[in-house]
Order: structure tokens, then C-alpha cells, then sequence
């Protein structure tokens, strides 16, 4: 496994559409691999292909230890409620917004093994589930931002 660079807001690589993944090789297990120890390392809860420079439809999300969600040509197939959150990005470093999201969002993805599955996610995980789904389409978190916050109010959040 191999740690990834993580590409930064003004690469326009981050505002294209990713194309969907057709069959399951090795290279792409290679990816979800590096995808991984690439998040564990930057200590988010979840990335996008496009954050490490490939345009295909593959993010992660891990919002609890050790569970994580490796999602091949994710789509969201029905959401519910509203929250209103702060977020933040590992391709947007340093800056906050508070975004309006689904409160539960389910989603069908493939897994490396050729599954298809359904997740259902509440809280930080829905929202970190659209979040990586947004980047796939080429949509930042600052996007969606119904506010971004300023210096102060990051300071006394996150110290």
C-alpha cells in the first residue's frame, strides 16, 4: 500500500465528472487500498478518487473505527430530514462551512469483491456520504455551503 497525494482546490481535476468503474481489476483493489491508508494518514473520514488525481466513481467513507465503507459507482437511491453541519475537506485544507444535507441517506455501491450492497447512513455518515458523492460529479463541500466559517469561529471549534 502506498500513501496518495491528496490533490488541492484549484486543480481542476476536482470539478470533473468521474467516469463509472466497468469492471472490478486489480488496479482498482490496488486503489480502495491506497484510498485507505491515504485517509488513515491524512485522519479524515472519507475521500474520493478524484482527491488523489483519478477520475473514476470510487470513494471511501470511515466515520467509525474500523468501519469502513468502500463504495465502487456509489449512487444515493433515497434520503430524508435536513441537518445543517459543519464540514470540512481534506482538498480544502484549513477552511469550514456549515452545508445543508439529507439527516439519512441510503446508498447502493458495488465493494471490491464485485457486491452490490445498500448502507444506510444518519448523522456525520450521511453527510460524509454525500460529501464524497458530490466529489464524484466534480462538487466541493464549499459548493453546498450555506455559510463558510471565519478564522474566530474556527479557532474556537478546533483550537
Amino acid at each position: 500500500m502506498a500513501t496518495l497525494n491528496i490533490v488541492k482546490i484549484g486543480d481542476s481535476i476536482l470539478r470533473k465528472k468521474c467516469r463509472p468503474v466497468p469492471v472490478i481489476t486489480p488496479r482498482i483493489i490496488t486503489l480502495l487500498d491506497d484510498m485507505r491508508e491515504t485517509l488513515h494518514d491524512a485522519d479524515g473520514c472519507g475521500l474520493a478518487a478524484p482527491q488523489v488525481g483519478i477520475l473514476r466513481r470510487i470513494c471511501i467513507v470511515e466515520t467509525e473505527p474500523g468501519e469502513v465503507w468502500e463504495m465502487i459507482n456509489p449512487e444515493i437511491i433515497s434520503s430524508e430530514g435536513e441537518q445543517n453541519e459543519v464540514e470540512g475537506c481534506l482538498s480544502v485544507p484549513g477552511r469550514y462551512g456549515v452545508t445543508r444535507r439529507p439527516q439519512t441517506v441510503t446508498v447502493r455501491a458495488t465493494d471490491r469483491n464485485g457486491n452490490e450492497y445498500t448502507v444506510t447512513g444518519s448523522g456525520l455518515k450521511a453527510r460524509a456520504f454525500c460529501h464524497e458523492i458530490d466529489h464524484l460529479d466534480g462538487k466541493i463541500f464549499i459548493d453546498n455551503a450555506v455559510r463558510m466559517l471565519t478564522e474566530k469561529e474556527i479557532e474556537e471549534m478546533y483550537g
